[in-house]
This record gives structure tokens, sequence and C-alpha cells, in this order.
């Protein structure tokens, strides 16, 4: 393949887009990889395609690999479809959704289990036609609400979507792990550092969920790992070690819960001063002092059904020294739509004060109250009374309060525990890469996928997803391999494995630059020859913008029978003879 720059669809730019926010955004697009059309949607110029097939290369043979065969499905699905499996309503406002001229209503799929599972239920009917793989590689659609950072995250993307079907859950863990496994193959030959981390399953349901992350500064998910082990998980999904339980569970040894006036301490900083200016001798406490962490903070946020129109209050209960982290609370309830409440929702219940909301009342109030684990049975807390101005000190949950029901909703923080091994955890940030899941059988029950067994009898399908973003791919490469003077792509992506740049006005040059690329073309080498009539400096800035692993420069080196050799990668520059150009470049790209 020879990609001539002079013939080239391709404009560089030497300003960084004014809406850039991360680096790949502003070398795709400063590259010409990428032009923008509108918030989250973007045009692909020859250079991103031919790095999009690159990736999509190397998937299809791990595919491949294990068995998994290549279909496409539309993007236009009706209404009924989603309907049936309850997704219509559980994606909300994330949904393209449109109707045809006879008034018929369609989406454009965020994904497509729904599809798969109706495609397989009308072709098999036997359990001799499993165990089965089959994948797509398809744009995707989905309303994000800020579409940003370029192609991370853009209403219209290319997946990878695959989904495997199974008689048997021992069958769908086999499939799952040589997904797992083919991903591993998958991320290793495209050049990424990623981790596999524990995820949350979210709207997709199922049970088993982990993320591939790419780690990177820049990357839109947190997640920890361990320091110690090899734990990382998710931080929607992690699990930290707790307090102990108390020795006591039922509080006995605490003294009776008693109301205390704390005027003016709307705030876990204020109630604190407050508490270690009061005597507690009397209640066999003397010199007690108070930290945020002895105190219990009451969260109020609201829920909502999805598809439906009302709000549910839910109170959620946090160490005073901790934040509710929204997102991780909203990931373990998802479908459920989660939010803060606001100074209506709270005016709409006249038990909750604002600032002194304790949870001795709330059962009482019929409002729904959840703990972080944190909060551990028989501990003792100082937390609000229910009334303007009081709170209450030794409240203990299993004497004075019963939760009903604990999730992890306090934001996690570096050194919080392992819950494996017990040592401290790590916060990173980083770009999900993929995402494989144990659906089971929660779409083959809604659209009735079963096979009749070797008794005869029906037997509901097992499934697993498995989704690699192809699109943020190329943007989380970007970001993980980028220096200072542009892209920097790994050789298995790259749009050419060599670019020749022939320089200054000398007939002689040029002619050589021909050469050489031809015969590198003639091996298999994937060439840009950059035969603009272009000023030297213009076409180095290029190079190192565009990204291409080795660089080959023709030039005034010619006179002394030299050409130079550039890694892009490391920087390392050398001459070679003019003679030996084709066979040193050529060992570049094969590693020979």
């Amino acid at each position: 393949m020879l990609l001539r720059m002079s013939t080239l669809f391709l404009r560089t730019l030497r300003d960084d887009p004014a809406d850039a926010e991360v680096p790949s955004h502003r070398l795709l697009v400063r590259g010409g990889y990428i032009r923008r059309v509108a918030p989250g949607i973007y045009s692909w110029l020859p250079l991103g395609i031919a790095v999009l097939a690159n990736i999509e290369k190397v998937v299809r043979e791990e595919m491949a690999s294990i068995g998994s065969q290549e279909v496409h499905f539309p993007a236009l699905i009706p209404r009924e479809i989603f309907q049936a499996s309850g997704r219509w309503a559980d994606y909300g406002d994330s949904l393209f959704r449109l109707a045809d001229r006879k008034g018929n209503d369609y989406l454009l799929g965020p994904t497509h289990e729904e599809l798969f599972t109706l495609l397989v239920k009308g072709e098999y009917s036997s359990y001799k036609d499993y165990p089965l793989s089959l994948y797509q590689i398809q744009t995707k659609y989905r309303d994000e609400a800020r579409p940003r950072a370029g192609v991370l995250r853009g209403r219209e993307f290319i997946m990878k979507d695959s989904y495997s079907f199974d008689l048997t859950d021992e069958g769908l863990q086999q499939s799952y792990q040589a997904h797992r496994d083919a991903y591993e193959r998958i991320f290793s030959r495209l050049g990424f550092d990623y981790r596999i981390v524990f995820a949350v399953s979210g709207a997709m349901g199922g049970s088993a969920s982990e993320e591939f992350l790419a780690p990177t500064p820049s990357g839109e998910d947190t997640f920890v790992q361990c320091t110690n082990c090899d734990y990382a998980a998710n931080t929607e999904a992690v699990e930290i070690v707790g307090p102990p339980a108390a020795e006591d569970s039922a509080g006995s040894s605490q003294p009776a819960s008693v109301v205390l006036d704390t005027p003016d301490t709307p705030t876990i900083a204020t109630l604190v001063d407050c508490l270690n200016g009061l005597d507690w001798a009397a209640y066999g406490q003397d010199g007690r002092q108070f930290a945020a962490a002895d105190t219990l903070k009451n969260v109020v946020l609201k829920t909502r059904q999805p598809g439906a129109d009302k709000w549910e209050l839910l109170v959620v209960g946090v160490p005073g020294d901790r934040e509710v982290d929204l997102k991780r609370l909203a990931g373990q309830l998802e479908p459920v739509e989660v939010v803060q409440a606001d100074e209506k929702d709270l005016a709409a219940e006249p038990g909750l004060v604002k600032g002194y909301i304790g949870p001795q009342l709330l059962a009482e109030l019929k409002v729904r109250y959840l703990v972080d684990p944190l909060v551990v049975e028989g501990s003792a807390w100082v937390t609000g009374a229910n009334e303007p101005g009081k709170h209450a000190a030794f409240v203990v949950r299993g004497r004075d309060f019963d939760p009903d029901g604990e999730i992890g909703a306090v934001e996690i923080r570096d050194g919080d525990r392992c819950a494996r091994c017990g040592s401290p955890l790590q916060i990173a940030r980083g770009i999900e890469l993929g995402h494989v899941f144990q659906l089971g059988r929660k779409f083959a029950e809604a659209f009735g996928l079963t096979a009749l067994g070797p008794d005869g009898k029906p037997v509901t399908i097992t499934m697993g997803s498995y989704g690699v973003g192809i699109t943020r791919a190329v943007a989380a490469l970007a970001e993980q391999t980028y220096d200072e003077a542009g892209l920097v792509w790994p050789r298995a992506v790259a749009p050419a494995d060599v670019q020749v740049v022939p320089t200054g006005k000398d007939v002689a040059a040029v002619a050589e630059a021909e050469r050489i690329a031809a015969e590198l073309v003639s091996l298999g080498v994937r060439v840009l020859l950059d035969d603009r009539k272009a000023s030297p400096g213009v076409k180095f800035k290029d190079a190192e913008l565009l990204g291409v692993p080795t660089i080959l420069v023709v030039g005034r080196g010619l006179d002394d029978g030299v050409v130079e050799l550039r890694d892009r990668k490391s920087g390392e520059r050398r001459d070679v003879p003019v003679g030996d150009a084709v066979s040193a470049a050529h060992a570049e790209v094969t590693g020979g």
C-alpha cells in the first residue's frame, strides 16, 4: 500500500480546535483523522479510517479464534422490540427515538441484545445447535447529555458487540472466559497498557461483569487498584474493608440515646465544633473529643423507576467524614434513576428537617433508608434528631434504628483497604476499552429463547454479552502514546508502517524516495510518501504529528550516501547507507 500525501485527502492543522478538552481530541483533529460535524458527532477521514480498519482487523481475527461468527444488524429498531425487553423505558432520555411517516415508533440502537436474541430464536431450536457465539461491528447511538472529549464520549460510535448462547451456566462460564482471554489478546496486540477491573452490570443486567480500562490521567472512569494484590475495580463496584462489627451488636453497653441542643449546626464541621464544647461527664464520656467520623450524615436523594413519573425519596447514611458518590450509587441502582433531592422535595416531607435529619423516624415517615457498610451493626453515632437545632448522641444501629439495607455509597479515597487482602487501595483514572457480562437468562426469558433438550423438554438459553469500543480505542491509544510533538501510534494500528520524507528541491532525493517507497511496498510494507512540494520544516512537523512509527528521511545525507531512519516513539535517529535503506526500514517494520 502506497499513500501519497500530494493526493491524500488530508489537511493538518497548526492550531488546536477550540472545543478540544483532551489530547486525543486535539491531535486527532489537528492530524486530519477526524472532523467535527456536531457535538458528539464526527466524520472520519482517510487516515482515521485506516486506523479504525486496523483495530477492526485485530478484533475480527481474535473473534474468529474463539469461533465467533460475524453478523450485522440494522441501527433502526422498532419500538416493540425494546418494549418487550423493558429497555424502551430503562434507557430513558439516552435513546434516540423517532417515528416513520406512518407514525410508527423506532429507535436508533444503543446496543443489540434484543436483535441477537430474536435472530437466534428464529434460526435455532435444538440443544444440538449450541453453544453459539455471534458478533457484529456496527455504529451505535446514544443521546449523551454532555458529549465531550472528541470521540471518547460521542453520540455516535462504532462498537464490536458479541453474544454467547449456552445451554448451561457452566457453558456460559466457558464462553465468558474465552471472550475474556480474547480481549486480553486484542488489547495486548493493539499496544495498550490496560487493567481488568470488577464492574457493575447496570442496565444490562446479569451477574459477573468486568471492564478493561486503559489507565490515563484524562480517563473519565475512576478505578482502584490494590497496592499489594491484583485486585482492581471500578469505583462503582469496589468493595472496601469496613470497621469490624461492634462486639456489642445490640448496643447495650452504650448510653441511651440523648437529644442535644445544637443550634446553628447544619453542617458536619459546625456540629463537631459544638460537640467538642459540651460536657460529656454525665454520660461517662469525660473529656470525649469528637471528629467528623463519629457523626452519621444522612443525605436525601430521590429515585424513579424506568418509565415512571413519580419520584420516591431515599435517604442514605454515611459516616460524616465521607461524601456520597452519586455515580457509584447510580451504578448499583441502575436502571433506577437517582438524583439529589432539592428544596421542593424536602418541603413536601416536613418530617425531614434539613441539616438535622436522623434515621430514627424514617421508617415512620415511610422513607426508604440505606446505609453504607461502614455504618456497622452496633455502631453508635451522633446524628440529626429530626428537629431544628437538635442532634441525638449515642444513636445505635440495631437498637435505635434499622436500615432497609446496605449499599456502597461513600466516595472511595486513597488508603481505603482492599476487601481481598486488607492493603491500601490506590485511585487511578482510565478509559473503558471493553466490557464483558454474564447476562444469564434475562433476554432469553423476555423473548422466549429456548432449545429442546435431549429429553424433549425446553431449556432456556443463557447468554453472555461482550463489547469493545472501536472508535474510543483510537482515542484511548492516542491518549496513552502521544508526546509533545503529536501522535505516536503503535505499529499494529498506525495508518502506515513507514513515512518516507524527501527533503529539499534535489531531484535525486525525490527519485530516491520514490524508489525506496516502491521497493518497500513490494515487500508488503504500508508506506506514506510525503511527495508534496513543501518545506522540510513543514514535512517534519507533519510527520511527528501524524505518528507513523518509522520515518525515513531522504535529503542532504544523499551526498554522503546515507539516509536517516527515525523511530517516532523513542526519537532515536541513525544514518544507514542508501543501499541498505529498504532492508533497514523493512527490519524496523518486521522486528527483524
